[in-house]
């Protein structure tokens, strides 16, 4: 299975031609899978190591969103309450991911934080896919070129992490 998801990831990751909602999309669908496999995983070296790739993801992920993709969307929009809302649960987000990243995988307590951290990325992307993404395809951004400097930023950002 990590197998697929590898493939998947791959198969995803954006190109200079992929715009900026198709990136996030596939953004979101890897780290849904990623949770997936969690929750599936019995053993706690597996858990550790899907966490390890969900925090990994969700940390570029947020980059991406906070440093080129909201601003540009801010901007286009005159947004006064999508993005903010959005950064704000980003705040809530990085927390988990910091908790995890300290954390080992020894009960109930890390699944919780891992059940919840999936829970807080579902409301996430369901607002972002259903609210903010429909204003955005409408708009007159450029999204294949705020993808491709998405894509450049995320495969940076992966480089730096190793």
């Amino acid at each position: 299975m990590t197998t697929t998801t590898k493939t998947t990831t791959t198969t995803k990751t954006p190109t200079a031609a992929k715009d900026a909602i198709a990136l996030l999309r596939a953004d979101h669908g890897a780290v849904s899978d990623l949770f997936a496999d969690y929750e599936k995983a019995d053993s706690s070296k597996k858990k550790k190591a899907l966490v390890a790739e969900i925090c990994t993801e969700l940390s570029v992920h947020v980059q991406i969103e906070e440093g080129i993709f909201y601003p540009a969307i801010k901007a286009a929009l005159k947004d006064k309450l999508l993005v903010p809302e959005a950064t704000v649960e980003h705040g809530s987000i990085k927390d988990l991911i910091a908790q995890l990243e300290e954390g080992e995988p020894d009960g109930a307590i890390y699944d919780a934080k891992v059940k919840v951290l999936s829970e807080y990325v579902e409301h996430h992307v369901k607002e972002e896919q259903g609210e903010m993404f429909p204003k955005v395809k409408a708009s007159s951004l450029d999204l294949v070129e705020l993808g491709a400097r998405m894509a450049a930023r995320k495969a940076d950002l992966l480089a730096a992490r190793g």
